[in-house]
């Protein structure tokens, strides 16, 4: 799915001032703000369409969620953050873009998250920066319905053997494939995941497990 010009200089000027505000308050990291803004295109264009329901692990300063949110107005989100300054920050952010609406902001652990209403629901779960694979598999799949999808930005070198078989099929998922994107200059590297099957009731573990003791 690729965006035409007009929505990538719209976005970019609409969301440029919230993300300067979250990198004033170290909600975002290094780099110009254009250049994140630019990187989350990169879902974009591994989405094949919009979601109807959807959620962004460790939302953070609100890369790419915040993005994503504004590109599809008819999008239902749940933006996943355990900080609660971080959490606030972005309620007032998704209010500022008009889609208080149709997003929640939940401030605890994914892997609360993974054992609420919330599960078995998403079309699409996002992540950036949220964890290393096994931990951010296993705090997505049991969020994701069969034929969801997981989208996760990783490395340059991302691929299959950072994802592999024996510990995403106990999960549900089935890595799909990597896509190396460059937008204005800036190179991104996004992972597609499916889930073939509903995420078995013993996943996500208890809280802190899946980071302690990863699956892979």
């Amino acid at each position: 799915m690729l965006l035409p010009q007009p929505a990538k200089s719209n976005t970019a000027s609409t969301l440029a001032p919230l993300l300067e505000e979250a990198r004033v308050l170290g909600f975002l990291g290094p780099g110009p703000v254009a250049a994140h803004i630019a990187h989350s295109f990169a879902f974009v264009a591994a989405a094949e369409e919009p979601p109807a329901v959807a959620a962004d692990l460790g939302t953070g300063g609100g890369v790419p969620a915040l993005v994503l949110v504004h590109l599809w107005p008819e999008s239902r989100w749940s933006l996943v953050e355990s900080n609660l300054r971080r959490a606030h920050w972005l309620e007032q952010a998704v209010i500022a873009l008009g889609a208080k609406a149709r997003c929640q902001v939940l401030a605890v652990r994914a892997e609360e998250v993974g054992r609420s209403g919330l599960r078995g629901t998403c079309d699409l779960v996002t992540a950036r920066g949220f964890s290393p694979p096994g931990p951010t598999a296993e705090c997505a799949a049991p969020l994701l319905h069969p034929g969801g999808s997981l989208l996760v930005a990783g490395p340059p070198d991302d691929g299959p053997g950072r994802w592999p078989t024996a510990g995403t099929s106990e999960l549900g998922l089935k890595y799909h494939s990597t896509h190396h994107y460059l937008d204005d200059g800036v190179p991104a590297t996004v992972t597609r995941l499916v889930q073939v099957a509903a995420a078995p009731e013993r996943y996500p573990r208890r809280t802190g497990v899946p980071v302690k003791r990863p699956l892979f």
